[in-house]
């Protein structure tokens, strides 16, 4: 595992709850940079009970927790030294937890938190947030899991597996519909065919693996164009091979409706290009993302063919660590 050169010894490593809704679109974030950092961590998936889930965190009075018993009967004492949470629904307990702890328990949030930000002690937020303040770290995607160590550990573990497949390897991602962006039947067959032409004309061998957000008719659309190519399609069953094909791949192709997917590709220091999605709803955070990921050499739109250039691969969880190690060893850059 890499850490921060900030980071403390195990035994003096600050405790840390990681509180999230439990989806997988904040749950890694969270982790990866708890992870970084070198913390203790108690990964805790809070639900909320009724009638906080319905209401913004910033409307939560003083001594609500905010979340079932099942929930609560893991938030008590003793305080945990920093909460790191991710998505709207963990931010109510965490600052919850902070009022109980008097103060001691720094709080700690991954992306725009939509209330006051000098409640917290440190924010952790994309520039396509477009938010700014003493106490918030600002970055280009999301910060995640992925590290070198552990791409080239998964690569080891799934390389015998995956020997079947020619060169180049090409790590293909695809995610799902959302507010922002269209994929339907037509979307994956479109998808499926550039793909499946790409494969034939370069003699490449493909791995891709679907969100949980696909839609089911375009993950068939996608599969039906890909008969016949050296393509391995991971089915959703047993051992989760998205690590092992990042490790492996010689590029990425990865759709454009998750900041972490993109951010995740675009650390394994391989081309990543992006497939854009046909726009449905208020897409600008998302393209603002896309801008700012071009601008910095980390991604190129895909058009059905392969590109090559070399950049450098952004480091955001790093820095986000060692903003979040000096916080919790009070070198100065705590915003408290």
């Amino acid at each position: 595992m890499s850490r921060s050169g900030n980071a403390p010894p195990p035994a003096e490593r600050p405790v840390c709850w990681v509180l999230t809704d439990g989806k997988a679109g904040n749950v890694n974030p969270a982790l990866g940079l708890a992870e970084r950092a070198g913390l203790a961590i108690t990964e805790i998936s809070v639900a909320l009970a009724r009638p906080w889930v319905w209401l913004p965190p910033g409307f939560w009075p003083p001594g609500v927790l905010g979340v079932d018993r099942a929930s609560a009967a893991r938030l008590t004492p003793p305080w945990p030294d920093v909460t790191l949470s991710c998505g709207r629904r963990a931010i109510g307990p965490a600052l919850e937890v902070k009022r109980r702890s008097g103060g001691r328990t720094r709080t700690v949030h991954i992306q725009h938190p939509r209330m006051a930000i000098d409640r917290f002690d440190l924010l952790i937020v994309p520039e396509h947030d477009q938010l700014s303040g003493p106490n918030v770290e600002v970055t280009c995607g999301s910060v995640h899991r992925v590290t070198r160590e552990k791409l080239d550990a998964a690569a080891r573990e799934w390389a015998g597996r995956l020997a079947h497949l020619p060169a180049p390897r090409i790590a293909v991602c695809i995610g799902g519909k959302n507010t922002a962006y269209r994929f339907d039947a037509a979307v994956g067959q479109a998808i499926g065919a550039d793909l499946a032409t790409l494969a034939r004309d370069t003699g490449a061998g493909l791995m891709l693996t679907f969100s949980r957000r696909t839609p089911p008719e375009a993950a068939v659309a996608i599969r039906e164009a890909l008969a016949g190519t050296a393509t391995e399609i991971w089915d959703g069953q047993g051992e989760n091979p998205y690590f092992g094909y990042l490790g492996l791949a010689d590029r990425v192709i990865v759709t454009g409706d998750s900041v972490n997917m993109v951010s995740e590709a675009a650390a394994t220091g391989r081309p990543v290009q992006v497939i854009r999605l046909p726009i449905t709803g208020r897409a600008d955070k998302f393209e603002r993302f896309h801008a700012a990921m071009e601008r910095r050499g980390a991604t190129r739109p895909f058009g059905g063919t392969l590109e090559d250039w070399d950049f450098q691969p952004p480091d955001d969880t790093q820095r986000a660590a060692d903003r979040l190690c000096a916080l919790m060893s009070d070198s100065g850059n705590s915003a408290r």
